[in-house]
């Protein structure tokens, strides 16, 4: 059963298939869209989503797009517009969720130009490019919500080039809010703190988890349902009145000291 807050909306989750874009799929499905998964290597994973989307009476359907290579933005747009005039429904897109990105632990003294322009790629070039390429398909009153991430405000020196790289989607979503206004498009950024994924490996080690788990204000581990509701919020009518705006979804990390 469906709350219907997004029935009759056509949604793109990038990344869509596992981690917090399942989730954020799978969501997005219970408020009554269509869902468009995105995945890049994985369509085990993309299947199981979509069935898990469908078996709750939702609608979704999946699609493969590499990202990080040149010609990613158009090869996904015709790989989504393919599919969805296969599921029999009207071209265009009513919300856009960029979540797909990869991470780089590595200290600014191991990086590489490879890792640094690798890292790039995927968490900023094809953003830019897919939002670029999809504002014709973009309906008026629609939705762009970028995932960012917490390292933007908190300094963890491990990951420094793809913390640069949210800082540029930070950017880039202030920007459009500007530009995109008078189209009644909101765009906005949900930055995640430590959420458990396959990402987060070191969780699985009960000392770094309790560590980790003490660095949010409610002392425990973000789940990918913590993100994915509020991605719902932001994706739907409720928030018509907000845009430009960096939404810290980190547990209240590092609040003090």
């Amino acid at each position: 059963m469906t709350m219907g807050r997004l029935s009759e909306k056509t949604v793109l989750v990038t990344g869509g298939s596992r981690g917090i874009g399942k989730s954020i799929s799978l969501r997005l499905a219970r408020e009554g869209a269509l869902v468009a998964v995105h995945y890049g290597h994985d369509p085990v994973a993309a299947k199981e989503t979509v069935a898990e989307i469908e078996a709750a009476g939702g609608q979704a359907f999946a699609f493969r797009a590499e990202l990080g290579v040149p010609g990613d933005a158009a090869a996904l747009w015709a790989a989504f517009d393919t599919a969805l005039a296969a599921r029999g429904a009207g071209p265009g897109l009513d919300i856009l969720v960029n979540n797909a990105g990869i991470t780089l632990p590595k200290m600014i003294s191991d990086v590489t130009e490879e890792d640094y322009d690798r890292v790039f790629a995927v968490n900023v070039k094809a953003p830019f490019f897919v939002i670029q390429q999809g504002l014709e398909r973009l309906r008026d009153g629609g939705r762009i919500i970028n995932i960012s991430s917490g390292v933007t405000r908190i300094a963890f020196p491990h990951i420094a080039a793809y913390a640069m790289t949210k800082g540029a989607l930070d950017t880039l979503t202030l920007t459009l809010a500007h530009q995109l206004g008078p189209r009644g498009i909101t765009v906005n950024a949900v930055a995640p703190g430590i959420v458990e994924t396959e990402i987060n490996p070191t969780l699985q080690d009960p000392q770094t988890r309790t560590r980790l788990a003490a660095l949010s204000a409610f002392n425990r581990i973000g789940q990918p349902a913590d993100i994915a509701d509020i991605v719902a919020f932001v994706a739907s009518d409720d928030a018509r009145w907000v845009t430009g705006q960096h939404l810290d979804a980190t547990g209240g990390s590092f609040l003090g000291v």
